[in-house]
């Protein structure tokens, strides 16, 4: 039935945020678990800093805001519980029954299959930008499920680097909140030393370090923004971009960082890989993670479960859910 007062993309929108796949994201881990403190990022506050930079993205490049937003904070909906490790040894325990696990994959799954509030389908009932925008989701910790040759539609990649923006920048702030690392680690890093000068320039010298990083990884996501939109824009222009069938005959991707600047997030991309998620605290709560996973799988496994019954359980999981439930 046609919705009066919302437009197909805002009815999407609508329906992912009152689904209970996206309340879970609420406690489970982006990079550090929740008992390190109120302020860092979980999977849900990484999602809405996502879907604020894909909306900036598609204003700026005059595209659909709706389905950028949408599609951003539905991309995560199938993440499991503790992070990338828990996705991977989620992976590993489906492997000796012949399946695997992706998480784009089972975000299309909830939003198609699983969730269950309606009366007359299964799923949400999204549109098919929507889930073709999942699907083809993509960033270095990604692996999209459709491998068909036709790249996704403007909003859906835009999503791709506004998750990129948002997971580096946020992984900055959260890294020397944690005491990992310091800002003088960070000095001879193209993107924070720009985005440090930009920062010292607008308001002056700032004695609080409080201030000082919030203000450098604001500006530093601003930068990445604006370069974006920037090349973006270019590459529009230089492939005679006029219709969404353009968009997806292209050869190339279209929305893409400027070289100067992807190098620039490698370089920062690197570094948070040392200092960061292979750092020796960082893993210590991956291991945990991991073992909880193996031992819920064998558990649920050895209860007469599915395989598939478990994939769906396990990865619909937050955090704490899954620590109590081994507990039990």
């Amino acid at each position: 039935m046609e919705d009066k007062n919302r437009l197909p993309f805002q009815v999407d929108r609508d329906r992912i945020i009152h689904s209970k796949a996206f309340r879970r994201l609420k406690d489970k881990t982006q990079v550090f678990v929740s008992h390190h403190g109120d302020h860092y990022r979980n999977r849900l506050t990484h999602t809405l800093e996502v879907a604020q930079i894909a909306r900036d993205l598609a204003r700026m490049l005059g595209l659909n805001e709706d389905l950028a937003e949408t599609i951003a904070l539905a991309h995560d909906l199938g993440h499991t519980p503790f992070g990338h490790a828990g996705e991977t040894t989620l992976n590993e325990c489906l492997a000796e029954y012949g399946l695997h696990f992706e998480h784009n994959e089972q975000s299309k799954r909830i939003v198609t299959e699983l969730e269950h509030s309606y009366p007359d389908f299964n799923g949400l009932n999204l549109s098919i930008e929507v889930i073709y925008g999942l699907m083809k989701h993509e960033t270095t910790w990604d692996r999209p499920g459709l491998e068909d040759g036709v790249h996704p539609s403007l909003e859906a990649q835009i999503v791709n680097l506004a998750d990129e923006i948002a997971y580096q920048n946020h992984d900055v702030d959260d890294g020397l909140r944690s005491g990992l690392f310091k800002e003088e680690d960070l000095k001879n890093l193209a993107l924070w030393g720009t985005a440090s000068e930009y920062a010292e320039r607008y308001y002056g010298y700032m004695d609080d370090p409080k201030i000082r990083i919030a203000r450098t990884v604001s500006k530093m996501i601003g930068i990445m923004i604006d370069g974006t939109a920037k090349e973006t824009s270019e590459r529009l222009g230089l492939f005679k971009i006029g219709t969404l069938e353009d968009v997806y005959k292209c050869p190339e991707k279209l929305a893409l960082f400027p070289q100067k600047m992807a190098r620039a997030n490698t370089e920062l991309k690197e570094f948070l890989m040392k200092n960061l998620y292979f750092s020796e605290e960082v893993l210590s709560h991956a291991k945990h993670g991991q073992g909880i996973i193996k031992e819920l799988f064998a558990k649920l496994m050895a209860e007469g479960k599915s395989p598939e019954e478990v994939r769906d359980f396990l990865s619909g999981m937050t955090d704490s859910f899954a620590e109590d439930l081994l507990l039990q």
